[in-house]
């Protein structure tokens, strides 16, 4: 039996089995689902990269940390009047 085939009849299991054997499959596999969450798809490496690279190459539009502070801060001032 293929992985594929395998795949599909958990799923087909999964829609019929009753709550009490959904929770318990679902226990012995949570951590690796969590787990697997946290891993990084292709797009969102793609996308990060770029945000990076747009990042330094317009490094002089960058605000420190104190600049956008005192930034919000008189916009927020300024919001209050």
């Amino acid at each position: 039996m293929t992985t594929r085939m395998i795949r599909q009849q958990l799923h087909n299991y999964l829609e019929i089995v009753n709550d009490k054997k959904v929770k318990a499959i679902f226990t012995m596999v949570e951590n690796e689902i969590k787990a697997e969450n946290t891993i990084w798809t292709d797009d969102f490496k793609t996308e990060m990269n770029a945000r990076y690279n747009e990042y330094n190459s317009n490094i002089e539009l960058a605000f420190s940390e104190k600049e956008s502070k005192a930034r919000v801060k008189k916009i927020l001032n300024s919001l209050k009047k």
